[in-house]
């Protein structure tokens, strides 16, 4: 009777692994949906795109002519750069306070630490939209700050502190050994010298998480950006993109095009820092 009882047990668990893959597969197929959608009409005419949106291909065949308008309208190297600066700089400045904020915070037990701490998570509960314009008008109005991007990189840098703090606090108290910036200490390493050359190094899964957390937000803000970039030659790829919306009509052919484009980086810097996330992520929670 034990024996038949594993059995059916056996059944039963792997009828449930079953049940997990096929609804995760369709999950997965239907978050996957809008974006085949955009790929398959980036390649299709105006027109076809309105009659036959689910169609495959179009009538006259496959055509890259809608990516070589897009290319060329968005002036897509410019723009490409402006993102590749702007995001770059803040996701390093993000990384670098962060990470250091963070291991002061869980170093230290002073009360002043603690309330500045908590004063940072609890910031991560205020929406942006409450904030974004008297913080506009202020910056434009009082200080003459807008259409430039240092303005954007200051912005992003501050509204990206709390969650890598947060992510970077918890690891830190929950992955590294107090014995290792000790035996450093021991050995003649500075508190700078132990930061760099022993805890930041610990902090490589960590790091990678955040920066596809980052990067993905800031390369793919359209909000922010059009609040402060108001002249084309500081467009970012985002906001290139609304080049082809018209007042009466949308061109949906270079719309899908330029999305694609747009997307395409950090679809690359995902697949390249993937394996780091979820061990990141996880880390980062045990413990805050």
């Amino acid at each position: 009777m034990a024996k038949r009882k594993t059995i059916v047990g056996g059944y039963k668990a792997r009828f449930m692994n079953i049940v997990k893959i096929f609804v995760l597969t369709v999950t997965l197929l239907l978050y996957l949906i809008p974006f085949f959608l955009i790929l398959i009409n980036s390649f299709k005419r105006k027109i076809t795109i309105i009659k036959h949106p689910l169609q495959i291909l179009d009538p006259k065949g496959f055509s890259i002519e809608n990516y070589v308008s897009a290319f060329n309208e968005m002036n897509y190297l410019r723009a490409f750069g402006n993102s590749l600066l702007i995001t770059a700089i803040s996701v390093l400045f993000i990384v670098l306070f962060a990470s250091m904020a963070a291991y002061l915070f869980a170093r230290s037990k002073s009360i002043v630490s603690k309330f500045s701490f908590s004063l940072i998570i609890a910031a991560m509960v205020i929406p942006f939209q409450t904030i974004m314009i008297p913080l506009i008008s202020i910056y434009g109005n009082k200080f003459g700050m807008l259409n430039m991007k240092s303005t954007l990189i200051f912005m992003n840098i501050g509204f990206g502190m709390g969650l890598a703090v947060f992510i970077y606090h918890g690891f830190i108290r929950s992955g590294i050994p107090l014995s290792l910036e000790e035996a450093a200490i021991i050995d003649g390493c500075t508190p700078y010298q132990v930061f760099f050359k022993i805890v930041f190094p610990l902090l490589k899964p960590t790091t990678a998480t955040l920066i596809v957390l980052d990067v993905l937000w800031l390369w793919n803000d359209y909000l922010l950006p059009s609040l402060i970039l108001g002249k084309k030659q500081l467009y970012t790829l985002p906001l290139s993109t609304y080049t082809f919306y018209g007042t009466y009509s949308n061109d949906l052919g270079k719309i899908m095009a330029g999305l694609v484009l747009t997307i395409l980086p950090v679809i690359v810097i995902y697949l390249m820092l993937q394996k780091q996330i979820i061990s990141g992520v996880v880390a980062g929670a045990v413990k805050a």
